[in-house]
């Protein structure tokens, strides 16, 4: 196995068209010679800031459809190195739009389509070919419809077996089935791990720290794994344990806010696998996330 070396994973690859405008109207014609195209996804979006914090990346996705040839061109512009499934599944498109007037930043998100039988099989067959090459797996995202059940927990039960570090930016069944074969961190944000673990919770906003910290804390004692908790703008909530620690840090003005998410997860797992402290890890993460805020371009720390 390599020292800090880095498999993501997530199967629901993204071609992001980025539209800036000086005002948006509703109900009109909006035109704007400011706009582009990236490959994106989370997995996407944290292999190209480990690739810009130096780290050796790889990235696993299933691809299909007429955009397939683009997206593997786009990879390679950025020195992405990339395995992939045939899923004959037309490659998604998601949208940004930023208004500058207003500073808003509007996500319109297509979801990712049905993939073919067997597409699942294949991914699982090249991820346990891979993985031993790897000291850290990263999977996020939702998967695409067309996939079985299990196929996340497989794979965190694969990785384990490797001896692999765990990240874990999923949510829901797939995060629920995967807690018992032992990963390392799992980093939800809010809404995520309520709606997993605290379905239709009404907690004033007051005591939601509490009540997370004894979710958790109940969890914790079945499932022994860091949580790191993102909270939009709001301070990092984590634990290695059941006691959660705050992470506040100092707001930038944004122009992108996409991709953030990601960039904190591939400065998290880039500090830990440099051996840092969960705590240092989650300030790393934290930068990292700034950074990519002031980019136009999503899933960057710099341009």
């Amino acid at each position: 196995m390599k020292n800090s070396s880095f498999l993501t994973v997530c199967m629901s690859p993204t071609l992001q068209k980025t539209l800036v405008f000086p005002a948006l109207a509703k109900d009109r014609v909006n035109r704007t010679g400011e706009y582009r195209l990236d490959i994106a996804g989370k997995g996407i979006n944290a292999s190209r800031v480990l690739h810009q914090l130096g780290k050796e990346c790889c990235h696993l996705t299933q691809l299909g459809g007429a955009f397939r040839p683009l997206f593997l061109e786009l990879c390679a512009a950025d020195g992405l190195k990339i395995k992939w499934v045939e899923s004959n599944s037309p490659i998604r498109f998601c949208y940004t739009l930023i208004d500058r007037a207003e500073k808003t930043v509007t996500e319109l998100v297509e979801e990712t389509e049905r993939v073919g039988e067997g597409t699942g099989g294949r991914l699982v067959e090249t991820f346990s070919e891979i993985v031993g090459e790897y000291s850290t797996v990263v999977i996020a995202g939702t998967k695409a419809a067309g996939f079985q059940d299990d196929l996340i927990p497989e794979m965190v039960r694969g990785a384990k077996k490797a001896g692999c570090r765990i990240i874990l930016d999923i949510r829901g069944q797939d995060l629920l089935k995967s807690l018992p074969f032992g990963p390392d961190v799992i980093k939800p944000n809010l809404s995520e791990f309520l709606s997993t673990f605290a379905p239709g919770m009404d907690t004033p906003e007051k005591n939601l720290k509490e009540k997370v910290s004894e979710i958790w804390s109940g969890l914790y004692k079945k499932f022994p794994c860091a949580l790191v908790l993102t909270r939009g703008t709001g301070s990092v909530w984590y634990t290695g344990s059941g006691e959660l620690a705050e992470f506040a840090f100092e707001p930038v003005e944004p122009l992108n806010t996409t991709g953030s998410g990601d960039a904190f997860t591939a400065g998290l797992a880039a500090a830990l696998g440099d051996n840092a402290s969960l705590g240092e890890a989650v300030a790393e993460g934290a930068r990292c996330g700034a950074l990519n805020a002031v980019q136009l371009r999503p899933g960057v720390i710099r341009a």
